[in-house]
């Protein structure tokens, strides 16, 4: 039987859910609205942030070397010529053995401080004090050669007289006097034989003692040990014969003459004079100033760099001066013979600049710098006269940058000396 199906029952739809509301988009969502809010924020951060940054950035201190102006009097030396070199020990030896042999002994060591004539070390010995003993040996054979000559000699001697005698009296033949005097003949040239000999034996030992002698390595001079080249079991030779073979078994220098050379170029050197004063500058230690004068103008040039070669004697030296220490040599100037004159104010030449074509320095007060007109003078050595403007004691900049301005502030990396 055929079910009737049920009618579909609809609804009417509701249309209106379908209209756009204009005022709403144009209004926007709160959360739009939110979302634009929170990048408003991140600018103005952003923005404020930049600021503070220029700022920090327009305060920041700039690094800066200072120098002190100073009071030079007339009756004081200045530098006027900057020079550079090293410690040079003058009197310096390699200390090398005379004979051939394994170095057995060795005494000293780096540091060590030696005497003239005191043992270094010592070869093995044992073939040349063999061959000084077989020389002695044969000096005693030629020694008791000479004797038995001597006493031919005098037998010689005394029959050739007694047949001499006898033959002026007619009481011996002539055949007897003629082999007495042979004899005697024979017995003279016998014994200048002998004593040849004896002189060639005394000869061998002293050739022999002397091969015993170089045996010994001792130092040429009183010194210090610098370095230490061989070690014990090592074949030493003279001028190291062999490749295997050392030659200088130390080297040792005369710390008293130590001096710094140093290389002055060609048209400066008509400045620099014997007996003229210097200060001299170790690397090694910057904050101590030695005195010096110079002992030594080398009378040549080095035609590849255009100097001439100088020699400064320390007179103040201390056991911290060690040879080949790199050296800054400042030349010093005669001091003016005019005592009543007034000091002079001076500054490093770096220190003054120009400005808007005005010559000026900065000078340093507390952590910021102030912009100083100043009047400069003559150069004066390494230094320059300041007529206006600075007064003694002031710190100023050296080489200041291009963009420093007055009331900027400043750290201080540095005091260039004089």
């Amino acid at each position: 039987m055929n079910r009737k199906e049920a009618p579909i029952e609809t609804k009417p739809s509701d249309l209106s859910r379908l209209k756009i509301d204009w005022k709403q988009q144009r209004t926007g969502s709160p959360s739009r609205r939110s979302r634009r809010g929170l990048w408003i924020a991140l600018l103005l951060m952003v923005a404020v942030a930049m600021i503070i940054g220029l700022r920090a950035f327009s305060n920041r201190a700039k690094t800066v070397e200072v120098a002190t102006v100073s009071s030079l009097a007339p009756s004081q030396s200045v530098p006027f010529l900057n020079s550079s070199g090293y410690v040079v020990a003058q009197r310096r030896a390699a200390v090398a053995s005379k004979g051939t042999g394994r170095l057995v002994e060795l005494r000293v060591r780096e540091g060590d401080q030696v005497k003239k004539g005191e043992i270094i070390g010592r070869l093995e010995s044992a073939d040349v004090e063999a061959a000084l003993a077989r020389a002695k040996a044969n000096l005693n054979v030629a020694r008791s050669a000479n004797d038995q000559a001597k006493a031919e000699m005098d037998d010689a001697a005394s029959n050739y007289d007694r047949k001499k005698s006898l033959r002026e009296e007619g009481l011996v033949p002539q055949a007897d006097f003629d082999v007495a005097q042979a004899r005697f003949r024979r017995a003279q040239a016998a014994i200048a034989s002998a004593q040849a000999g004896v002189r060639a034996a005394e000869a061998a030992v002293r050739a022999a003692e002397v091969d015993v002698e170089n045996t010994f390595i001792r130092a040429p001079f009183d010194g210090t040990v610098l370095t230490k080249n061989a070690e014990v079991g090592e074949v030493v030779a003279p001028f190291g014969s062999s490749v295997q073979a050392k030659a200088a078994v130390v080297t040792i220098a005369d710390m008293s003459s130590l001096q710094v050379e140093a290389d002055v170029s060609e048209s400066n050197i008509e400045k620099i004079h014997l007996n003229q004063r210097a200060d001299i500058a170790l690397d090694a230690y910057p904050e101590t100033k030695y005195e010096g004068v110079v002992q030594t103008i080398v009378p040549t040039a080095d035609r590849t760099k255009a100097t001439v070669l100088t020699k400064i004697r320390f007179l103040n030296r201390d056991d911290r001066v060690l040879p080949e220490m790199s050296a800054k040599v400042a030349f010093l100037s005669e001091p003016q013979s005019d005592q009543g004159a007034k000091p002079k104010i001076t500054v490093q030449p770096g220190a003054i600049v120009t400005r808007k074509d005005r010559k000026v320095a900065f000078r340093v007060k507390e952590d910021r710098v102030e912009m100083v007109p100043v009047e400069a003078g003559d150069p004066i050595g390494s230094q320059v006269e300041v007529k206006r403007g600075l007064t003694p004691g002031d710190r100023v900049v050296v080489n200041p940058p291009e963009d420093l301005a007055a009331g900027d502030r400043v750290r201080i990396e540095g005091n260039v000396n004089r």
